[in-house]
């Protein structure tokens, strides 16, 4: 698990690049040069956003229209809310399967889950010890319960560092990288398409940590 951890935190380089060369550029100017280098290079990057929460919209309307649905959380608030609730009634009809990774939040005050927690504090004061972890288990305890009636739902659990979120559909790929001490809200966001190498990355990302993950006992 270290190396596949160390592998993960050093691949996000190459994101964290993308990100840097987007804001560059003034707000008016950001996206333009963001295209023409995603044309060129095959990257897929169609916008950079400079917050998480501006990418909502878009994101529940390709919840929406997605197939299939994959999801690396934080913590997995939103899961819960609005932009998710296509995918719970679509995932009994139309979608053919969502799966969804949430930290493992059984590990102790050693656990990566933990540092981000102790992150956060920093920033805000509401973060008691235990608040993260106890979150984790609610959202977890909504997905699994979903996952009792809907068989196309599954959850499992990773233990690698709390430093971005991954929201892939057949079609499109949502990636956050969560800044040091700053809520994932508030976090850049990166929207690629199919077919790219930014969208293969985030893919490959979640498929690599599903793979690795604990599966609810």
């Amino acid at each position: 698990m270290d190396a596949f951890t160390l592998g993960v935190v050093s691949s996000l380089l190459a994101t964290a690049l993308t990100v840097a060369g987007g804001w560059a550029f003034s707000m008016r100017s950001r996206q333009w040069p963001i295209a023409l280098l995603s044309r060129l290079t095959g990257l897929g990057v169609r916008r950079v956003l400079a917050r998480q929460r501006l990418a909502s919209q878009e994101l529940e309307a390709e919840l929406a229209r997605a197939r299939w649905v994959r999801v690396l959380a934080g913590r997995g608030n939103e899961l819960t809310r609005d932009g998710f609730t296509a995918v719970w009634e679509n995932a009994g009809r139309g979608l053919d399967s969502v799966q969804v990774l949430l930290p493992d939040a059984d590990l102790g005050p050693d656990s990566w889950l933990a540092r981000r927690e102790g992150e956060m504090r920093r920033v805000d004061f509401g973060f008691a010890p235990g608040l993260l972890a106890e979150q984790v288990h609610i959202n977890a305890a909504y997905i699994s319960e979903i996952a009792r009636h809907r068989p196309n739902v599954s959850l499992r659990f990773y233990d690698l560092p709390n430093v971005h979120r991954v929201i892939v559909t057949d079609d499109v790929a949502f990636l956050t990288i969560y800044q040091h001490a700053e809520h994932g809200r508030n976090s850049p966001c990166l929207i690629a398409r199919r077919p790219g190498l930014m969208y293969d990355y985030a893919l490959l990302l979640f498929t690599t940590a599903w793979e690795h993950g604990r599966p609810v006992d």
